[in-house]
């Protein structure tokens, strides 16, 4: 809580485990009984909002979570939005050398496919970009 006089400080959202995605649009996501608005992020450190609001907003260095994490993951899910957007190849390049097959899909896609390996207990990460 911010002390009298001392402006209020906002963080980012943040779960320090992994946990499945309960609901997704109107520009958020809902999990572990917490809501967050904006685009999302989970790895095996925990869900973090996620900075990109498009797909033309994320680049190679937006996964840079991921890549650090890379020995806990396997498989990374990739909510592009509304539509389906392949990854460029050298991003693909990129994850295959830290051993992780990466899969993008629409969001809703990549929510379903991400709580089905999750909850199988798969070693699975997923960015997620918000939508309406």
């Amino acid at each position: 809580m911010a002390k009298r006089g001392q402006p209020l400080q906002i963080r980012q959202a943040h779960l320090p485990q992994m946990a499945a995605i309960d609901a997704y649009g109107n520009g958020g996501f809902r999990f572990a009984e917490m809501s967050h608005r904006g685009s999302l992020l989970c790895v095996p450190s925990g869900i973090h909002g996620w900075e990109p609001v498009s797909f033309e907003d994320v680049d190679l260095d937006s996964f840079a979570p991921v890549l650090e994490q890379s020995d806990d993951i396997e498989i990374l899910i990739v909510g592009t939005g509304t539509d389906l957007i392949p990854l460029p190849e050298e991003w693909k390049a990129e994850f295959r050398s830290h051993g992780i097959m990466a899969d993008p899909m629409s969001t809703g896609n990549a929510v379903r496919t991400y709580n089905v390996l999750f909850n199988e207990n798969r070693a699975v990460a997923a960015v997620f970009l918000a939508v309406e």
